[in-house]
């Protein structure tokens, strides 16, 4: 089952070795914990090989694509690492898709299988049959306990021969496939390679996060986006860390699951720690907390101050993106972090500050401009799954347009001032206005839609529209409300809907967002979910 030697050369690499090497170091060790279940590195790698065995005679092998839409339980890193182990690609689907969501990515990404958590498949499994693509479960009761479904993966892996090791691939084969988007709204995915995501830890470790064996962290990012897979699961499994699962994250449960398991390490978005902070106000418990992670979106600097003032804990910030796996910038270990900033880049990586105006060339700028942040290094993807137009657009003579717009001082920190997309970041999500426009447009009273984010004081930013309704129409706003919301992920509907005679529009016709935001955004308090505002 050996993969072709490259072109490039005979040196071979595989994510699925993060946790191969750990189980051989630290067998004993606790690698994770859900709930009051423990499961040691080498119990964890040994369920992985036998999941492995199973999916293999499935038909499963190098280079296939294998979808994965699993919470945050230990079967997430047992089917990840599975999948790896085979020299298949892994797809993680975001949890929160509805079923057309994962119809799409099912079929762009050419996925042979989908494998589902029992308490997802009532879109999981719609999707899967959707895109014709057969469907395997975990989590399911055993056989017998209720009605036949999709066969279950713990069963097959019970009656199956194990793999003996994982399979070598080419150090630049795609390893995994995360869905973004573009303005245009349209998935891409991201093709991850195993040196991008293998450097990405080892760099994560050597110079850039205050992590190390024994650390217990608490694993309340969803695995399925690239923070919480790369920093939290493989940074953690490769330095032979103690993940506690969170399934799904609340304030009060993570406190009291750290302060239970003793956790001295977080990762999180700002909306998880302003739930720490007011969780704090109803539990005295506190958790012996070394160092905490944030990243996904801004955190406001009151937010920082006051987590560190209840916590004790210092906040290290950083960017990045799913295209580069995630980390470019850091708040390194081993330097006072500066608040406001996303600290410099990492090791090996360079990220500076290019003329956004000029699109087929990358044209640096000084120290002190501000200008659209580009980042090159061993962490860049191998490019968007079949969208080599999409690809030469986003990676300019060798360096990546994140889109976002910043500056760099003359010690190397970098801060963000602004974004060149239109897209809005929701609780950490990225959430695209163009994707929620076609659903509103669908609406048989909606003539003209456009959605935007205002400012919100827990989740960042919130998700408005404003629609043109058709003369005779008697859509309310809860209505639109309503309709969107049946049709995509629940972060990415709009709360507010307000239905104007017109919308603003430029010399050209388009439509002027700025100007909606500008008239729309009020004190976040004031934004009740669910209010609309009339013509």
């Amino acid at each position: 089952m050996s993969s072709a030697p490259s072109p490039r050369g005979h040196a071979t690499a595989s994510v699925a070795a993060i946790l191969a090497e750990s189980a051989g170091r630290y067998p004993d060790d606790v690698a994770v914990i859900v709930g009051p279940t423990s499961t040691t590195y080498a119990e964890l790698w040994q369920q992985t090989l036998a999941y492995a065995g199973a999916l293999r005679a499935r038909g499963v092998g190098p280079g296939d694509r294998v979808a994965m839409l699993v919470p945050n339980v230990a079967d997430f890193p047992r089917v990840y690492y599975a999948t790896l182990a085979l020299g298949a690609v892994a797809v993680p689907v975001h949890a929160l898709l509805k079923r057309h969501e994962i119809e799409y990515v099912l079929r762009d990404s050419g996925s042979r299988l989908l494998v589902c958590a029992a308490p997802l498949l009532g879109e999981g499994g719609a999707g899967a049959q959707l895109a014709g693509v057969d469907v395997l479960t975990v989590l399911a009761p055993p056989a017998g306990q209720e009605d036949e479904g999709p066969d279950r993966l713990e069963d097959l892996a019970a009656a199956a021969e194990p793999l003996d090791t994982y399979v070598p691939r080419d150090p630049f084969d795609t390893a995994t496939i995360l869905y973004t988007s573009g303005t245009t709204g349209q998935p891409k995915g991201a093709e991850g390679s195993h040196l991008a995501l293998i450097e990405q830890v080892n760099t994560n470790l050597m110079t850039t996060f205050d992590m190390h064996r024994g650390d217990v962290l608490l694993g309340a990012l969803p695995l399925f986006h690239t923070f919480g897979q790369t920093c939290t699961m493989n940074t953690g499994f490769r330095v032979g860390a103690t993940i506690v699962m969170l399934p799904k994250f609340d304030g009060d449960a993570a406190l009291a699951a750290m302060v239970e398991h003793g956790c001295e390490v977080f990762m999180g978005v700002p909306t998880m720690y302003m739930a720490l902070i007011a969780a704090a106000t109803r539990s005295e418990a506190r958790p012996p907390l070394r160092y905490a992670v944030s990243g996904g979106a801004s955190l406001p600097l009151a937010v920082l101050e006051k987590f560190q003032q209840v916590y004790d804990a210092p906040i290290h910030e950083g960017y990045g993106l799913t295209e580069t796996s995630p980390v470019a910038t850091f708040n390194h270990v081993g330097v006072p972090p500066r608040p406001g900033t996303i600290g410099t880049p990492i090791w090996g990586v360079d990220v500076e500050i290019a003329d956004q105006h000029v699109a087929d060339s990358i044209v640096l700028l000084p120290h002190g401009e501000i200008g659209e942040l580009v980042i090159r290094g061993h962490n860049l993807m191998n490019g968007y799954l079949d969208r080599p137009d999409d690809t030469a657009k986003a990676i300019v003579d060798g360096w990546f347009r994140t889109g976002d717009l910043g500056t760099k001082d003359d010690d190397g920190y970098l801060t963000i001032v602004d974004r060149t997309k239109d897209m809005i970041i929701r609780n950490g999500y990225n959430v695209y206005p163009r994707q929620v426009e076609e659903v509103l447009a669908q609406h048989p009273d909606v003539t003209m839609a456009a959605v935007f984010g205002v400012p919100h004081e827990l989740h960042g930013q919130e998700i408005e529209a404003a629609v043109v309704l058709r003369d005779g129409a008697t859509a309310t706003p809860d209505e639109l409300v309503a309709f969107v919301a049946d049709e995509i992920a629940a972060y990415k509907f709009p709360r507010v809907v307000h239905v104007l005679d017109a919308l603003p529009l430029g010399p050209s016709g388009k439509v002027l967002k700025r100007e909606l935001v500008d008239r729309f955004s009020v004190a976040p308090s004031a934004v009740e979910e669910g209010v609309a505002t009339s013509r």
